[in-house]
């Protein structure tokens, strides 16, 4: 009989990512927003970027270019993002968002936010601090171990 503790750091990471998935995406839902989780992270990723390019975009979200690309199809019919060309490579295409986007992020990140209000509730507002501050610290120390860049990898949902 293996002995693994369910409450060991890889568990309850994996556990509140997954839970923290499932919640927002049943509140973006309810609130009308009509956007998977995947779209809304894009979005907020694309958000953070500025302008673009597609596959950078799927890069630092850690996602497949063929999975971006559905989600921006998606976005795009929605009228949330566009695709333009790249004036230093006709081949490529960057991605901007577009004004529809700019406020339907702001009513994503109140929904983001009143949820992260909900989960630590019994936080002191210095614990919170210290333990994002710790999370930063493993997102960047796990982001050298791959060469890659800390800043790139981070979601901005809660």
């Amino acid at each position: 009989m293996h002995s693994i503790d369910p409450d060991s750091f890889g568990f309850l990471v994996t556990d509140v990512a997954r839970l923290l998935r499932s919640e927002t995406d049943r509140r973006i839902a309810e609130g009308g927003f009509d956007m998977t989780h995947g779209e809304g992270r894009a979005l907020a990723h694309a958000a953070r970027a500025g302008t673009v390019r597609q596959n950078v975009l799927a890069e630092r979200m850690g996602v497949e270019a063929m999975t971006l690309s559905g989600q921006l199809d998606r976005l795009e019919a929605r009228g949330l993002i566009r695709r333009v060309p790249d004036p230093t490579d006709r081949r490529a295409k960057l991605i901007e968002l577009t004004d529809c986007a700019d406020a339907m992020l702001v009513e994503i990140q109140r929904v983001a936010s009143a949820l992260r209000d909900e989960l630590t509730t019994n936080f002191a507002a210095e614990d919170w601090q210290r333990f994002m501050a710790m999370l930063k610290i493993i997102r960047g120390n796990l982001s050298a171990l791959r060469g890659g860049d800390a800043a790139s990898t981070g979601d901005s949902a809660s």
